[in-house]
Order: C-alpha cells, then sequence, then structure tokens
C-alpha cells in the first residue's frame, strides 16, 4: 500500500489535486499500484479551521506517507493575517519538516502547444529543460529579517532581509543538478549574480570544485539577468539550470511562458525521505470553483511523484503521454484555449480525458 498525503489547500488547489488523484488512481489499476490518500488541510484553509496554516498533525501525517500532494495556499481574504500566520508559512514549515531542499521543475514545449507559447513556435520548439532550485535556504529562510525605526523622522523605518548560504547547503544541491545533468544531456547552467553578491561568488566557487568530480559535464555559469533573457531568447541552450531559492523562484515562473501556461508546470521536491509534489501556479482565486483551471500541472506532478518517490518510470510515462495525447486531439482548459481546434473542457472533463487515456491507452 503506497499512502499519499493529500493537503489541496485554497483556492484552486481541490480542484487541481482531486484530478491528480484521479490520474493516479487510473495508473495504479493499470500498473498494480495500490494507492491510500488521506486528506489533510493546509494554508488558509487551516488558518480558518485551526488558527494556524499547519498543524503539527498535518505535518506529522506528511511525515509518515510515501510521498505528499500539494495543492496551492494562499489569497487575498488572508492578505491581513500576521506574517507568521500567513498560509505560505505552511509551505515553508513543510519543506523544512520533510527536509526538502531540491526543487525540480522540468520545463518541456509539448508539440500541441507550440501555438500557446509566448514566444514564436522555432524558439519554443524542443524546449525541454530542468530548473534545479534550492528550496530551504537564501533569502527566504536567513536571519535577522524585521523591520527596525531609522531614527531619521517619524515613522521611518527599514526592512532588512539576510541572504545567507552555507558551502554545505550549496554542496548538496549542486550534486543533485550534476547529477540529473549526467543523466541527460550532460550540460549543466548555475545562475548567480556573482558580479554583486558575496553568496553567489561562492556558490560560483562551489561549483567549479564540484565540477571537476563531474568531469563529464559541460559547466557554464550565467548572471541570473542574462539567464532571464536567454529564457525566452534562446530556451533550447539550457539543459539542466541549478540556482539559488530567489532567482529559482523568479525564472520558472518565468519559464511557463515557454510551455504555454503556468498551469502546465510540475514540480517534485526532493532531498528528505519524503517527496514533496504540486503544479508550480497558485491558488487562483479569481477562478476557483468554476471549474476552469488547468489541471495538467497537478497530473504531471503525479507523474513525477510516480518517478521519484515510487521508482515506477513506466507508469510516469504513461501519465506524461496521456497529457501529451489529449492536448493532441485538441483538448483545452481556458488558459490554453485558442486556435480553431480548440475543443475547451473544464477542470473535471480534463482530468477524466488523462485518466481514461491513462488506463485504457486511448482518450476517451
Amino acid at each position: 500500500m503506497v499512502e499519499v498525503a493529500v493537503v489541496a489547500g485554497d483556492g484552486i488547489g481541490p480542484e487541481v489535486t482531486a484530478q491528480a488523484v484521479r490520474v493516479l488512481r487510473a495508473a495504479g489499476e493499470r500498473f498494480g499500484i495500490e494507492f491510500s490518500f488521506q486528506e489533510a488541510l493546509i494554508g488558509g484553509a487551516a488558518l480558518d479551521a485551526y488558527g494556524v496554516p499547519i498543524t503539527p498533525e498535518t505535518l506529522e501525517l506528511c511525515r509518515r506517507s510515501r510521498a505528499v500532494l500539494l495543492g496551492a495556499v494562499g489569497g487575498p481574504r488572508w492578505d491581513r493575517v500576521e506574517p507568521e500566520r500567513r498560509p505560505e508559512q505552511a509551505l515553508f514549515a513543510l519543506r523544512r519538516g520533510l527536509g526538502v531542499f531540491a526543487n525540480l521543475r522540468p520545463v518541456r514545449v509539448l508539440p500541441p502547444l507550440l501555438e500557446a507559447s509566448a514566444v514564436r513556435p522555432e524558439v519554443a520548439a524542443g524546449v525541454d529543460l530542468v530548473i534545479v532550485r534550492e528550496l530551504t535556504g537564501g533569502i527566504y529562510f536567513g536571519e535577522p529579517r524585521r523591520r527596525e525605526p531609522t531614527g531619521t523622522a517619524p515613522g521611518s523605518v527599514r526592512a532588512i532581509d539576510t541572504l545567507v548560504y552555507t558551502t554545505e547547503e550549496v554542496d548538496r544541491i549542486l550534486r543533485v543538478a550534476f547529477e540529473l545533468a549526467r543523466k541527460r544531456r550532460r550540460s549543466l547552467i548555475s545562475v548567480d549574480k556573482a558580479n554583486v553578491l558575496e553568496s553567489s561568488r561562492l556558490w560560483r566557487e562551489r561549483v567549479e570544485m564540484m565540477a571537476r568530480v563531474y568531469p563529464e559535464v559541460e559547466v557554464r555559469h550565467m548572471l541570473v539577468d542574462n539567464a532571464a533573457l536567454q529564457l525566452v531568447r534562446a530556451p533550447r541552450q539550457f539543459d539542466v539550470l541549478v540556482t539559488e531559492n530567489l532567482f529559482g523562484d523568479i525564472l520558472s515562473d518565468e519559464a511557463a511562458a515557454l510551455a504555454g501556461s503556468l498551469g502546465m508546470l510540475p514540480s517534485a521536491s526532493l532531498g528528505g525521505r519524503v517527496g514533496l509534489y504540486e503544479p508550480c501556479h497558485g491558488s487562483a482565486p479569481d477562478i476557483a470553483g468554476q471549474g476552469k483551471a488547468n489541471p495538467l500541472g497537478a497530473i504531471l506532478s503525479g507523474a513525477l511523484l510516480l518517478r521519484h518517490s515510487l521508482g515506477h518510470e513506466e507508469a510516469a510515462r504513461a501519465v506524461e503521454e496521456a497529457v501529451e495525447a489529449v492536448l493532441a486531439e485538441g483538448w483545452r482548459t481556458a488558459d490554453l484555449a485558442g486556435g480553431s481546434q480548440t475543443r475547451l473542457v473544464g477542470t473535471d472533463e480534463m482530468g477524466a480525458l488523462v485518466a481514461e487515456y491513462v488506463q485504457r491507452g486511448k482518450a476517451a
């Protein structure tokens, strides 16, 4: 029995996560994987119910599971909550609690979605890259972080955030990236801001040292501003891209424009005993409950769960192939709509189409 904790969260999180569970059940039936899905509240939903964004019981459920499937957290209704109780704090607690430090965000431009890409088809065609983002260090977690009076004028304050990395934190994420590059096209681009930041200069030094251990991997350094440009100008040059927490957060959302929609991007957070899987999009409260959300990022996150937590490559490929096949038949959610061949469907219908393909090998 494979126990999976399902923490759907807020906004469209429950809608898209339900479809990921549906497709995982279909994959389980086809490949003989017996799943047990245990649900718990997280984010704003937990805050409303329990007064905290994640309870110790939910964290313990996630720790004892084989994997965790997450939807999305947050929304404007909780914007005025104290910073330490905001829904997003649940993500930080979950990442720390599970010990996941490596966030893998694959970006593949599927042929059926070339027309939906934000760049020209000839630029987007063939893009297949992975952003490896350090997840538990950097400016999101550094101390001190506070506001304090400046003393220069009444009411004047300064805000302090601290960017900190240790050699151990850098080295462990680099090992993940180098190992991944070695299994792919043996090309690694490290993104930093070494012309300005001391932490980036340390990062670059550690990359050079690690490169000696992986002589078969070609390594290049790229400043983050240039990387942002190159992702839309010449994205096929990227295979594996490794970077720190803040840069990875920003660049992976930019890369979503290549794939046609942020709703298409899955992610896997690894490094501990339990993997954490979630789509890269947010809670999208403006469309929550309307059946418009694109569940494919969540469904593809389920494929990553099959691959990385269960080691079931055949089942993972079956889910990914099902997504591409359904898209090739013209089925689209609203974020991907366009063109004369579009067959518009809602969240539930898209999940059903993919599940049917996974289970029977053909679209419904």
